[in-house]
């Protein structure tokens, strides 16, 4: 019975440290670029995207790593649209996630126009 026991609390443990990574930056999501600026007339908008990471029992780094993770995402999500940059990066709150997140920890969410350069 105890033997039971320590393996489902192992696999539990390795199943819960999956959920606690944070996203990487793929090389092409390394070429993206955030900017305060409206990109210019010659730069086209491919559309918008949002960048999240679980911040769900990772711990890890608090919520400067986790925003980290999700602007990670939002890079390596433009670059698989084939934009190099990213205009207008905001965190899209709704008034649930205000009080929630005093309690319960939520995903970080980063959003933002996708514009190809040249």
């Amino acid at each position: 019975m105890r033997i039971k026991f320590l393996l489902c609390l192992c696999a539990g443990t390795l199943l819960l440290t999956g959920c606690s990574t944070n996203t990487e930056l793929s090389s092409a999501g390394q070429a993206v670029k955030f900017t305060d600026a409206q990109p210019a007339s010659n730069c086209r908008l491919l559309g918008n995207v949002t960048g999240t990471q679980s911040t769900w029992l990772s711990g890890q780094g608090g919520q400067d790593s986790s925003m980290r993770g999700a602007a990670n995402d939002l890079r390596n999500k433009a670059a698989a649209m084939g934009g190099n940059v990213i205009y207008g990066v905001g965190s899209p709150v709704s008034t649930t996630d205000k009080y929630l997140s005093d309690y319960v920890p939520l995903d970080s969410k980063l959003q933002g126009q996708v514009y190809q350069c040249p």
